[in-house]
């Protein structure tokens, strides 16, 4: 019990310009990559073919994508559709083939006289979808960065508020130039992925937030960076045990859950990491840039009892 009440020394303020400035430059680096080298976007954005098809009996994933692999579709994204013998296939579009071409190849690329595959349905899907998805994507992200501007400003101080927004945007960005760097594949899981990114940063932040606002009201001798450090390291704990728990989840996603949430595991893999490193030397570093002092968190009425004589 001794253990868990130990409470860290660790001055992390002290590295907080360099923090920021490496943050900064990481942060138009990943802007500079997404712009020029681009995202892989998926099949839900550029469109595509969906085709499902029933088998007999219950089929191995992995023996479908192997099959589909060697008839030349290699980015084929295949899942279980309703039971473990219906399969649905996404693949990329096909502009030189109509629909009775794509079924005839995928229905021999599966061997589907020898083992009785019936094709259930195709469907041509549009880059119009995409860009509508994109577009709702994007403004999703906009209201919920709005909203928790709104929320922080009310709950704390506006200058926590443009902390805590800097470092959402900040984790975002990085994750968008990590899959830009290694073309992972950019899917509506992927997108899913960052808006829970958001909630997920942003909850790290406010514990933070929270708990240097008690101690610039009690810890009234003590300075504002004396007072940062002192809260992070009463945070620290619970954020390791956090973060670990969030990983190991995500790494057994990553391993287990196929190529289906591959995408969605890389990229919160990225955030919660990248998360960890934001909520110190972003929001609060920010935070702190920006003036923020006891004054700014004091209720008026105590204000007024100290400056009475």
């Amino acid at each position: 019990m001794k253990f868990f009440a130990r409470v860290p020394k660790i001055n992390f303020m002290a590295q907080r310009k360099v923090g920021l400035v490496v943050s900064s430059i990481l942060t138009v680096a990943a802007i500079l990559l997404v712009v020029f080298r681009g995202l892989n976007f998926g099949i839900d954005f550029t469109g595509g073919v969906l085709v499902e098809v029933s088998y007999p009996k219950s089929v191995e994933l992995d023996k479908v994508r192997h099959d589909l692999a060697e008839a030349g579709y290699e980015r084929a994204i295949v899942q279980y559709f309703g039971a473990s013998s219906a399969v649905l296939i996404r693949l990329p579009p096909a502009s030189s083939e109509n629909s009775s071409q794509v079924s005839t190849h995928v229905l021999e690329a599966l061997h589907a006289k020898d083992n009785d595959i019936t094709l259930r349905r195709i469907e041509f899907v549009g880059p119009q979808i995409g860009e509508e998805l994109f577009s709702a994507g994007g403004l999703a992200l906009l209201f919920a960065f709005m909203g928790i501007a709104a929320y922080i400003m009310f709950r704390f101080e506006w200058k926590f508020s443009v902390g805590a927004i800097a470092a959402l945007v900040h984790d975002a960005v990085m994750v968008l130039g990590f899959l830009s760097i290694f073309q992972v594949e950019f899917d509506i899981t992927t997108l899913a992925a960052i808006l829970a990114l958001i909630g997920y940063s942003n909850n790290e932040t406010i514990v933070i937030f929270d708990r240097i606002r008690e101690n610039l009201i009690s810890e009234r001798r003590s300075g504002i960076l004396d007072v940062v450090n002192l809260s992070v390291n009463q945070t620290i704990l619970r954020s390791v045990i956090t973060h670990l728990t969030t990983l190991l989840v995500l790494t057994a996603l990553l391993v287990l859950g196929g190529s289906t949430v591959h995408s969605f595991s890389v990229a919160l893999i990225v955030g919660v990491i990248v998360a960890t490193y934001s909520s110190i030397y972003v929001s609060t570093n920010l935070a702190v840039a920006l003036g923020v002092s006891r004054e700014d968190l004091l209720p008026p009425k105590d204000k007024e009892v100290d400056e009475m004589p």
